[in-house]
This record gives structure tokens, sequence and C-alpha cells, in this order.
């Protein structure tokens, strides 16, 4: 695999805040929506579906879920990924809007993680156009 593209390895939706995320075989995203099924959908929002990769939560030796991902990648970096890049999602488009900054939650999973995972904490998106998003799923950078 190439840095430009990967495959979803993990999908997780929290029916509400505050609650753990739950592993999922697949989702739907909805354009201007976000991921149905999960408590940060919200039309308008920039932090419709946030994006981590599978490489850094080994790192950190993290479990997939843990930092509130809904998407988990592996082979390919988001981490730092200009807002306006579009990404193919399985069937969905996703658009990046900004990296997702470590809050106070971070230091509550591993003490000190958010100092050592500023940059690399993940990378925001909305869903530009629908579809169905499945673990295995390819991931990609869309050229244009």
């Amino acid at each position: 695999m190439t840095e430009t593209s990967g495959r979803i390895v993990g999908i997780f939706l929290s029916p509400r805040h505050g609650l753990a995320m739950k592993l999922h075989r697949e989702a739907a995203a909805r354009a201007d929506h976000g991921l149905d099924g999960d408590a940060h959908a919200r039309p308008g929002s920039p932090r419709q579906v946030l994006l981590l990769e599978a490489e850094t939560l080994g790192e950190f030796g993290l479990a997939p879920g843990a930092l509130k991902e809904n998407i988990v990648t592996e082979g390919i970096r988001v981490a730092g990924l200009r807002a306006g890049t579009r990404l193919r999602a399985g069937e969905a488009l996703l658009e990046v809007t900004m990296d997702c900054a470590p809050c106070g939650f971070v230091d509550s999973v591993q003490p000190g993680l958010r100092e050592k995972i500023r940059g690399r904490r993940g990378t925001l998106a909305r869903v530009v156009a629908d579809g169905t998003i499945r673990v295995g799923d390819p991931i990609g950078l869309v050229a244009g």
C-alpha cells in the first residue's frame, strides 16, 4: 500500500455522547450529516467523522476505538491532511476539515498522552457524498 491509499480496519459509533464506542462491520455515511447512529453526526458540522491511523494506536498501545475515533485506517497517512482534501472511504466521499486537537479526554485514556500524540490525534472530516463504509474497504485520496 502507498501513503495515498489504504484500507479501513475498524468502524466505531457511539449512540450517545459519553458512551463507549461500539465496533461495527459497516456504517451508512450521509452527506452533510455523518455516520448514521453516531452521536457526533450533525448537519453542517465540520466534525462529522473522526479518522485515526491504526499505526498510531499501535505505537501508543491503544485499542481501536479508545480515542473515540469513527474510522480506523491502515496503510494511509491521514494525520496532517490539508482541509479540503477528499478521501474515498468505501462508497462514501469525505472531505477533511481539520486535525483533531488532543483534549483532556486523551489524558484520561493514558496519562501524558495528550502531549505525546499532538499532531497525530486524528483527522476530522465531513461527509460529502452518501455511501456505505465497511471494514476492509479501501480508503484513498481523491485526485483533483
